[in-house]
């Protein structure tokens, strides 16, 4: 995703809520659209990270023009950043190029479902991810009794990358949180 264009009066989370969520991990340019004018309105807009702000109704072309202007921006500051090919965490490496995965050195085959896991968690080392976060990332759809699922893939990844999966030293538990990945990024 390369901007977010929101309206700030939505059903279920309005555009200045899912501005502040957004802003929580991403740094992706925003741009509220409204009917509301009052500059209590915009002010708060912009407070909570919108990059800017568009009242309705309003000129389709002066829209384009505000994106193009954001991408740019984004762009030339340098805050696009694109995900690199190869990651490695400890002893593990992953080149996503190529979908291969080696642990110490030694290749290891993965099912797509386990190697789309291992690179949410290794793009993210350290940071916990709960079972329905992991579940709608990976299948992307709802996570409507996933837990079992998510567990047995945790399980058959962590037998190929730990030496001793009893005693995991990359694939974490968080009782009650969810999962993470340690380690050292390199």
């Amino acid at each position: 995703i390369h901007l977010v264009l929101l309206d700030v009066m939505m059903p279920v989370m309005d555009g200045v809520a899912a501005t502040a969520k957004i802003r929580e991990f991403s740094n992706v340019p925003i741009i509220l659209l409204t009917a509301k004018s009052e500059t209590e309105d915009k002010v708060l807009g912009l407070n909570v990270g919108a990059d800017d702000y568009i009242t309705k109704p309003f000129v389709p072309v002066e829209v384009l023009a505000r994106v193009r202007s954001q991408l740019r921006r984004y762009a030339s500051l340098g805050s696009h950043q694109t995900e690199p090919d190869s990651l490695t965490i400890g002893g593990i490496s992953m080149d996503d190029r190529t979908k291969t995965v080696t642990v110490e050195g030694e290749s290891v085959s993965l099912t797509p479902t386990e190697y789309a896991i291992l690179h949410l968690l290794m793009s993210n080392p350290g940071k916990v991810y709960s079972t329905k976060t992991l579940y709608e990332a990976v299948w992307r759809e709802a996570a409507l009794g996933s837990e079992g699922s998510v567990a047995v893939h945790i399980r058959h990844l962590r037998e190929k990358i730990e030496i001793n999966p009893s005693e995991p030293r990359y694939l974490k538990v968080m009782w009650g949180q969810g999962y993470k990945l340690e380690g050292e990024k390199k």
